[in-house]
């Protein structure tokens, strides 16, 4: 939300089911959602024709300006276009241009981390599992969603850039 009360204008990417209700709940809350990205018609079931994802379903009955782009760049004037506050990204399914980021963000986008979701907890590989073990020890039933796990990786992250700097922001973004 805006400082002034109103609802941010938002570019949106997403493509499977899990990114459904996000995309519900942000139109819900009043925001603009000006344009959704996701990808396009694919035979996603054993019929003769091509799907729609449920994020384009969910956004057409929603009366949403959809895009589906084959590469995720064919979209980038789009978006430049959309004049969003801010893009949200939910299990899209395709790599965005890093162009779209530095853009968006400017100076302030160097040096910045990209999470890439995706990796369902069943693939990880040795290692994963075993953080993803060790750390659902810690949690409530030991379910650990996906999401929570890049979280806790992502505060490992910043703990460490803490830890090697000299404590003040500067040297923390250095690291």
């Amino acid at each position: 939300t805006r400082s002034d009360g109103s609802g941010m204008r938002i570019v949106y990417f997403g493509t499977p089911a899990d990114a459904v209700p996000p995309l519900r709940a942000l139109v819900a809350a009043g925001h603009d959602v000006a344009l959704v990205v996701t990808q396009p018609n694919r035979r996603r079931s054993r019929g003769a024709g091509a799907d729609p994802s449920p994020v384009k379903a969910a956004a057409t009955e929603l009366g949403l300006e959809v895009r589906t782009p084959e590469k995720a760049r064919e979209v980038v004037d789009a978006v430049s276009a959309a004049a969003a506050d801010v893009g949200v990204v939910v299990a899209f399914g395709q790599l965005l241009p890093v162009s779209l980021l530095f853009e968006h963000a400017g100076h302030a986008a160097r040096g910045t981390y990209i999470s890439i979701d995706g990796m369902v907890n069943e693939r990880l590989e040795v290692a994963g599992r075993k953080f993803l073990r060790d750390f659902g020890s810690t949690q409530p039933g030991a379910h650990v969603d996906i999401a929570a796990v890049y979280a806790a990786q992502a505060a490992e992250l910043l703990l460490d850039a803490i830890g090697r700097s000299n404590g003040t922001r500067a040297s923390v973004n250095a690291q």
